[in-house]
């Protein structure tokens, strides 16, 4: 597997577990479907939440959530509309998180997890 694909793997699992601590139940991890990928599906307090995580090593220009351009999101939302027709939340409010996963660095012993809640919407 390419190196970016392992930090990419790793940023999601440090997602996972961020959410986790904070009480949500991780639904599914790595969900395909024709329309797309999500990276995690998570549940809490009767809302279903679709994160996209986004992982960059060192200081690559621009923000990671700048990746989630119109065209991403549009594909985000198909994916999510497949997941909630064919799950039993289709009729649970839902919501799109960004997450921004960095690295440690020589600063940092953790990894940084940046949250940004309703990035988008349905």
């Amino acid at each position: 597997m390419p190196a970016d694909a392992l930090l990419g793997r790793r940023g999601e699992a440090v997602a996972a577990k961020y959410y986790r601590q904070r009480g949500y139940l991780l639904l599914a991890h790595g969900y395909r479907t024709r329309m797309g990928e999500l990276d995690l599906v998570l549940y809490r307090d009767g809302t279903v939440v679709f994160a996209e995580v986004k992982t960059r090593a060192g200081r690559q220009k621009g923000a990671p959530a700048e990746a989630v351009d119109p065209h991403k999101q549009r594909r985000l939302i198909l994916a999510a509309q497949c997941f909630l027709q064919n799950s039993p939340y289709a009729d649970c409010p839902a919501r799109f998180d960004v997450v921004e996963v960095r690295p440690p660095d020589l600063a940092q012993r953790a990894w940084q997890v940046h949250c940004i809640p309703n990035a988008f919407t349905l």
